[in-house]
């Protein structure tokens, strides 16, 4: 019988609202930038730059004023991979998307090629997700997490090809960053969040309390109903026994017979006299 301790799974409200609102905003952006005379680009990462630092905040928030396909590719897979994270990761997930935003775009700041291009979108963000739910999905002994992740693989595995350079123009080096960071944090985190409901015996061996020895107990009472048939065949044999002896009766185990024909015999004597 398992005996679930505890839940951490959110709520469906939480993994349809957090998304909605994750995508409202980088909308409003996107709109906004469609009117404002000033590019937004340059919120972006300049690697190496000491501008390009505040890009580390604001450059998943940004996309192509140019392309909205940028910004739609990116949509699907951050409400789906955010929503998944929410509801199943309920406790975690601030510091798996956090970490996975800020730390991914530090690793991009220091390490990407500078070559005057500024790296945006939240494609980077989106990596981390989908690696951190795939490999905390197989690490954990949990079956609905394993779920995840097959879906991941089945729904996103081909993302797998972004980590390599291909495009001049596609950040690759942010997809990379992003999904090593989501392998990361999965190890990182892999005792805490949802777990595996326990066996009773599980949870009594967690706190010191030794099983019983049922084993012991069934030979017990194997031995137990040995001795209570025997106590019943005796019993039977004895009643039998006296059933078919009715001048025999039982004094301290040991027959005494009554020697009623001797006095039968005595009684017929003195008649014949």
């Amino acid at each position: 019988m398992r005996h679930k301790i505890h839940s951490s799974f959110g709520t469906t409200l939480e993994a349809i609202l957090y998304p909605f609102l994750l995508l409202s905003l980088l909308w409003s952006i996107f709109l906004v930038e469609q009117f404002y005379p000033r590019q937004f680009i340059e919120f972006g990462i300049l690697p190496k730059t000491v501008e390009g630092l505040k890009g580390i905040l604001f450059s998943p928030l940004i996309h192509s004023p140019n392309d909205i396909m940028h910004l739609v590719n990116n949509s699907i897979p951050a409400t789906v991979l955010f929503g998944t994270l929410v509801y199943f990761y309920h406790k975690i997930a601030a510091k798996v998307f956090f970490i996975s935003w800020f730390l991914g775009g530090f690793l991009v700041w220091l390490v990407a090629k500078q070559n005057g291009s500024y790296h945006i979108g939240f494609s980077g963000v989106i990596y981390s997700l989908a690696g951190f739910l795939f490999t905390s999905g197989t690490i954990r002994k949990f079956r609905p997490l394993q779920g995840i992740s097959l879906f991941v693989v089945f729904i996103y595995g081909s993302m797998i090809w972004g980590i390599f350079p291909q495009e001049e123009r596609i950040s690759w080096e942010g997809h990379l960053f992003g999904l090593l960071i989501g392998v990361i944090l999965a190890f990182w985190f892999k005792n805490k969040g949802p777990e595996n409901p326990k066996y009773r015996y599980e949870i009594e061996k967690e706190l010191g309390i030794e099983p019983p020895d049922l084993e012991g107990i069934w030979k017990e009472n194997i031995r137990l109903a040995q001795e209570h048939e025997d106590y019943l065949r005796k019993n039977f044999e004895e009643n039998q026994q006296q059933q078919f002896h009715p001048h025999e009766t039982i004094i301290s185990g040991e027959p005494l017979k009554i020697e009623y024909e001797f006095k039968k015999r005595n009684a017929e004597d003195n008649v014949d006299k």
